[in-house]
């Protein structure tokens, strides 16, 4: 490991700062103190040459590049706690499926169907708005907004996927802008000039203030669908269509765990 490589225990405390949204609360489930804390951040962004953080008085939030390590660090640390897990003859044998924010929402209204009933296999959703590492397994089966380019990689079309403005009825013409390099954010930015309602981090974040009635948000319509009080304040952006694949490595798609859950997951997206 060279000095600019980060340790993990670096990227240990990274994940609670981040998951925690900021140093007193990550600091009582680490142990470490606040000032630590925050010496060892600023050490994290000197060795990696990037801006984690936006730090204000109410805690700290995500840039886009701390949102990118987040999912990258998030998924290593669910492969070391699979790996770490005593071993059982009742184990189940678990499965990682990263998708969107948007995506990741939609099949966890759905993990029953996809994990079985009883359950065989142990899902583990890794939410990244970044691709991530599927040649060397980061993650098992990624669902993807385009044909997969790496080599030993195996893809499958599954859906169209449209994004429109929606907002209550009673929701003011203001926007909701998404702080994040999403094609959706940037059509925001590009598009709402000062007629922004509120910001926020996470695209979760926007829907939860689409549904309180703050203003307008940009989601997928698959997503809107869901909520009877959202309507749309616009036609369908034709720049943000495009057809999400399924994708898993070739030499993984025809073990027994793993295409049982591609199975679920082709037959979720027929319905």
């Amino acid at each position: 490991m060279n000095e600019t490589t980060p340790a993990w225990d670096d990227l240990r405390l990274f994940l609670a700062v981040a998951r925690e949204g900021g140093l007193s609360p990550a600091a009582q489930q680490t142990g470490k103190s606040p000032a630590t804390l925050s010496r060892r951040m600023l050490a994290l962004e000197q060795a990696l040459r990037k801006t984690l953080f936006v730090r204000h008085d109410r805690g700290y939030t995500l840039t886009p590049d701390g949102e990118a390590l987040l999912a990258d660090a998030a998924g290593v640390a669910a492969g070391l706690e699979a790996l770490l897990q005593p071993a059982t003859t009742e184990a189940l044998p678990v499965i990682k499926v990263s998708a969107g924010s948007w995506t990741t929402l939609w099949l966890l209204n759905h993990v029953t169907r996809l994990s079985g009933d009883p359950p065989d296999v142990r899902l583990c959703f890794v939410a990244s708005e970044t691709v991530l590492d599927m040649p060397h397994r980061a993650v098992t089966i990624g669902l993807r907004n385009a044909r997969p380019t790496e080599q030993n990689l195996a893809g499958k079309q599954v859906r169209d996927v449209q994004f429109a403005p929606f907002a209550t009825e009673s929701a003011p013409d203001r926007w909701i802008r998404v702080l994040s390099e999403t094609p959706s954010a940037k059509w925001v930015m590009e598009n709402a000039g000062d007629a922004i309602a509120c910001e926020v981090t996470a695209p979760r974040n926007s829907l939860d203030l689409a549904l309180c009635g703050v203003g307008i948000a940009i989601l997928p319509t698959f997503v809107a669908a869901a909520y009877p009080t959202l309507a749309p304040r616009g036609p369908v952006v034709g720049a943000l269509s495009h057809t999400q694949w399924i994708v898993t490595h070739q030499d993984d798609r025809n073990q027994s765990d793993v295409r049982r859950v591609l199975n679920r997951l082709y037959d979720l997206f027929a319905t």
